[in-house]
């Protein structure tokens, strides 16, 4: 199981995914938003709590979390660095494996072009997660987006150790 991260200290989109065997299936997803009047340190201990229940009530054993960009306003790397690390923080305290990915990345996973807008990605996850209507918040659907750009690189990672374990035994 797979907690998909989207940091922000506005918003911090999250998206849980069981991905065993079988087809992707969502279980939660949504928006952590802290009251705009709080103080950054209360934002960030909302943020905490939040994602440290979410962990409690589904036990995903991974943390994906989308890595910071370079972004032309320092104010904004600075503050968006601050969620991430409470989310890191909040991962590496219930002992999950974390996973960082680059917007590019996910967007290249999700849908196939890494410079796709927010819209397309909507509606991937929708597509892919087979869900009647894409996530309304584009935080949400970006938190799912990084699970499934997680999920599908482990597929992928294991389809090769496989193919390569039974290629050395012949």
């Amino acid at each position: 199981m797979v907690l998909g991260v989207d940091p922000g200290t506005t918003h911090t989109g999250y998206g849980v995914l069981v991905a065993e065997r079988g087809p992707l299936t969502a279980l939660e997803w949504g928006v952590i938003s802290p009251r705009p009047s709080l103080s950054l340190p209360d934002k960030l201990h909302t943020i905490h709590m939040a994602l440290h229940a979410c962990i409690a009530a589904h036990h995903p054993d991974t943390m994906a979390v989308e890595a910071l960009f370079f972004a032309k306003n320092v104010r904004s790397a600075v503050t968006l660095a601050h969620a991430r690390g409470v989310a890191l923080l909040t991962a590496a305290s219930a002992g999950l494996v974390v996973a960082e990915y680059s917007p590019l990345e996910v967007k290249q996973a999700v849908v196939g072009y890494g410079r796709a807008d927010k819209g397309k990605v909507q509606a991937m996850v929708r597509v892919l997660l087979n869900l009647r209507e894409p996530p309304p918040e584009e935080d949400a659907a970006d938190a799912l987006a990084v699970a499934l750009c997680h999920v599908h690189g482990q597929r992928v990672r294991t389809s090769l150790a496989n193919l390569l374990t039974t290629h050395t035994r012949r």
